[in-house]
């Protein structure tokens, strides 16, 4: 049975800036609860990620493999999960231009997890912990956002 969570953010930085700090592994350890960011095969994740790229994240002893497998500039991510607890995931990021200025973050995915009956448990878990991710980015891309209205 597939499952879904869905959480937004809001950031007075540009679309751009909120992009190119997602885009970059290196810098998810700076705003989110991620510990340590690295790309499989060695390639440098202080440099924007492309579709194809797989991305590996480490968050205490759990260690999470993500594959980018859709980029919109300053619009879209989409990365689906490799390996791992779940039979699927596949993950947006939509980045929009806010009304009041800014950018509005949605931090989507569907999943299906590989063990019966804990599908609400994940869905409960994710949510949250993505809503952290969420508001994290949302932080660090305004503090790094020169053109970002002042507080």
């Amino acid at each position: 049975m597939p499952y879904h969570y869905a959480v937004c953010a809001h950031s007075p930085a540009r679309p751009a800036a909120v992009f190119a700090a997602l885009v970059r592994a290196a810098t998810w350890p700076a705003w989110s609860p991620i510990d340590t960011a690295a790309l499989e095969g060695g390639g440098d994740p202080g440099e924007p990620q492309r579709v194809g790229d797989t991305r590996l994240f480490r968050t205490g002893r759990a260690v999470s493999r993500e594959r980018v497998v859709e980029l919109v500039p300053d619009q879209r991510l989409g990365y689906e999960n490799v390996g791992g607890p779940f039979r699927s995931y596949r993950g947006t990021v939509e980045l929009a231009p806010a009304p009041q200025g800014g950018t509005t973050i949605s931090w989507t995915a569907d999943f299906t997890p590989k063990w019966r009956l804990t599908g609400p448990l994940w869905s409960r878990y994710l949510t949250r912990f993505m809503q952290r991710m969420a508001d994290g980015l949302a932080a660090y891309a305004a503090a790094a956002d020169d053109r970002a209205p002042a507080g």
